[in-house]
């Protein structure tokens, strides 16, 4: 199934934005998952409402919310709209309760008393997080990582609203997938870019099960 210059752009787009997403969210999404993991604290249900709203909304109203914030009328000075980057962030936005959750999912099946041991053992409660909780949490960040990339790939209304569907710069797939199907006749061409799609969701869920057995494998070799 061959693609024409267009198409392919739309895909080299798409992917570009993918990576660029989850570079973007990876930190802070790992960061919140971590904290989200530690049970009791106050304010927690707050945060983790907070932090899943990008999941519930309507993509429009996250792109909205984003045009208002780095847009012209943004009140920081920031205008970012109808950019590459602007398509990175709604992407990233929209993907990164995935990360987040899949992140405390990792770290809330660590056992506490490991790192327990090792802070005993002389160990700084950072130094332990990053030689033990890490690594044992690590096949569940790496779905979630390999989840916000898809979802990044696959979004439209945030992309739409906040970065447009500028060909060459911001036009990814499901945005031509759109165009296409807006189009006279072009039900057969967005119906092979809806296939295309679909073989890439397929690959990065096959990719996100096959790093998440090799990580527990390794895991499982360290003790």
């Amino acid at each position: 199934m061959s693609l024409s210059a267009a198409e392919m752009e739309a895909l080299a787009i798409s992917i570009q934005v993918a990576l660029l997403s989850t570079a973007i969210v990876a930190i802070p999404g790992v960061f919140l998952g971590w904290i989200l993991a530690i049970p009791r604290w106050r304010g927690r249900a707050l945060v983790d409402a907070l932090v899943m709203l990008p999941l519930v909304l309507p993509p429009v109203v996250v792109g909205w919310a984003l045009l208002m914030l780095l847009g012209g009328r943004s009140p920081f000075g920031i205008d970012i709209a109808f950019t590459g980057l602007a398509a990175a962030v709604a992407g990233g936005v929209v993907g990164l309760p995935l990360l987040i959750r899949a992140s405390r999912i990792g770290f809330e099946s660590v056992d506490p008393r490991l790192e327990e041991a090792a802070r005993t053992l002389g160990m700084k409660r950072l130094e332990a997080f990053f030689k033990i909780s890490l690594p044992l949490a690590a096949p569940a960040i790496g779905q979630g990582l390999i989840l916000c990339m898809a979802r990044s790939m696959g979004e439209f209304g945030a992309t739409i609203t906040f970065a447009g569907a500028i060909p060459g710069s911001t036009r990814t797939l499901p945005l031509m997938i759109h165009e296409q199907l807006q189009a006279p006749g072009g039900d057969q061409l967005a119906m092979r870019l809806v296939i295309f799609s679909a073989l890439i969701s397929l690959a990065a869920m096959a990719t996100s099960e096959w790093l998440a057995r090799k990580v527990r494998g390794k895991n499982g070799g360290l003790r």
